[in-house]
């Protein structure tokens, strides 16, 4: 899995696509600090997704982002992205790989030492961890420590991504415990995304 160690941030879209994200997304990524961009659209027909999904891919391409798709290994290989994030109650990853193949499968594993385990086992190319903030964008069910960052760097050499409320200005803290990727969705989105993307720098 190639990524840019300098662009930590996991970006994830926001619930709903207004006429003004492409051109906010085109500046966000322009900012050299997205590695990742995962399409989460829950509220979208398969057509609607489809559609979306391949514009977003001719932009991620541009500005060399991987694209990942949500709970869909179908869909992301219908558009031909980069890889899919599977919840625990999604497809299971073996099943996965049969469609995707060598593409990027990340899974996630809560607030668990035990899922991380299997994650691993089951040959997921990153794990995803938190929540470690209440979260407006999803309901947060399963709250993490920062120290589960760090067992998890040393438990595995895969990826370990942080995701739940991480915003400009809380991300410092955890930035301590040296995970590879902060997961955002909201903390981007919701506010000016042109404006907000600088104070991560």
């Amino acid at each position: 899995m190639r990524v840019n160690k300098k662009r930590f941030i996991y970006l994830i879209s926001p619930n709903r696509i207004k006429k003004s994200f492409y051109s906010n997304l085109k500046n966000v990524l322009s900012s050299n600090l997205v590695s990742f961009f995962q399409l989460r659209l829950k509220q979208y027909s398969l057509i609607e997704r489809e559609k979306i999904g391949t514009k977003i891919k001719k932009i991620c391409k541009r500005y060399k982002v991987i694209l990942i798709v949500n709970d869909d290994p179908n869909l992301a290989k219908k558009i031909d992205a980069d890889g899919c994030h599977l919840g625990q109650n999604d497809m299971n990853i073996q099943e996965a790989r049969k469609i995707l193949r060598k593409k990027i499968i990340g899974i996630t594993c809560h607030n668990s030492k035990k899922l991380i385990r299997h994650a691993v086992k089951d040959g997921a190319n990153y794990i995803a961890i938190g929540a470690f903030f209440k979260s407006k964008t999803k309901k947060v069910n399963y709250i993490a420590k920062p120290s589960l960052i760090s067992w998890a760097k040393r438990f595995t050499k895969l990826p370990v991504v942080i995701i739940g409320g991480i915003t400009n200005k809380n991300f410092k803290k955890l930035l301590l415990h040296k995970p590879d990727f902060l997961a955002i969705s909201g903390g981007i989105w919701d506010k000016k995304p042109t404006k907000v993307i600088e104070e991560f720098l």
